[in-house]
């Protein structure tokens, strides 16, 4: 599949701001975050930030942007609608408990109850952002039981990272959070290296012969269906060399897990606030590496169609 940089910073840009507002949601609503104006302001700025920029990057990659609002119509058979009544939705609980929390400084009760909300709502989105992919049968690379806790795992691990950044940059880290964001970062490494595992393992059963419906011998196109790249093989042919795949796998693994992992282990020993620099590294560190995961995370992907072209 084509790696559209619209695309690759909207998934990755939106997981990590509402894995980011989910935990601010839980842990400033019930109180395990103090309600500090600045702190509350500055993580909320960022979450929905992180958020808006990437429904906004999204809509790049639409050949007409300004018709994106029809997509919220076909929600009952689109999990790309449902992401958008999902997201948008999200927002309502999200600015009650922002305004709660963060304007009155409040804590529990009805600021409580909006944040839980909020939280839900961001879990919810991000697996209809997850479904989008999971869903579609011809990418056999996306059509797995990998897909999905994938999207929630990521989320999870870069608002922990985020959300720990923030409360070390404000002198309120906890060694919860911390420990929280580490086991989330090695979580991520090990479900990441199980995806791939997968994937370089997997038989696609289909071929020439089974996506034609034609039966006996080998078959094989005498003409091709057109004379020059066209969209489909624009988007779904997309191919990477094996040796540039390699590579940015390591790349991947160096900057989204391991580096940030120890960071986040050093944070452990160093007091404020060199502890807050190692922790801020570690989450610019992980934003970096999850951008050249996303980017892989389509080119390694190959579309059944790419068969009426030849392509094995």
């Amino acid at each position: 599949m084509h790696p559209a940089f619209s695309v690759v910073f909207f998934t990755t840009a939106t997981g990590a701001g509402y894995g980011l507002l989910a935990l601010l949601g839980l842990l400033g609503g019930l109180e395990f975050i103090p309600a500090d104006f600045w702190l509350g302001l500055v993580g909320m700025a960022l979450a929905l930030g992180l958020i808006v920029a990437g429904l906004l990057s999204s809509t790049g990659h639409l050949g007409r942007p300004e018709r994106a609002w029809r997509a919220f119509s076909q929600w009952r058979s689109s999990w790309l609608s449902r992401e958008g009544v999902a997201s948008v939705a999200t927002f309502i609980p999200a600015s009650i408990f922002g305004i709660g929390w963060v304007l009155l400084g409040k804590s529990g009760g009805w600021v409580a109850a909006a944040g839980v909300l909020a939280a839900a709502g961001a879990v919810v989105t991000v697996c209809t952002t997850g479904m989008i992919y999971a869903s579609l049968k011809p990418i056999a690379q996306w059509h797995s039981r990998y897909t999905l806790p994938a999207y929630l795992i990521f989320a999870a691990m870069t608002g922990s990272v985020l959300a720990n950044a923030l409360l070390q940059s404000f002198s309120v880290g906890s060694s919860a959070i911390l420990a929280l964001a580490l086991l989330a970062t090695l979580a991520g490494w090990v479900w990441k290296l199980a995806t791939w595992r997968y994937n370089d393992r997997l038989e696609i059963p289909t071929n020439a012969n089974t996506a034609t419906g034609l039966a006996g011998g080998t078959v094989r196109s005498i003409e091709w269906p057109h004379t020059e790249e066209n969209y489909l093989l624009k988007e779904m042919g997309f191919r990477i060399a094996r040796k540039h795949s390699a590579k940015l796998r390591r790349i991947t693994q160096a900057l989204a897990f391991i580096a940030p992992a120890i960071l986040l282990a050093i944070a452990f020993a160093l007091p404020w606030p060199f502890a807050a620099i190692a922790s801020v590294l570690a989450a610019v560190c992980q934003f970096a590496g999850m951008l050249v995961e996303r980017w892989l995370f389509f080119a390694e992907a190959k579309h059944t169609v790419t068969l009426y072209y030849g392509r094995q």
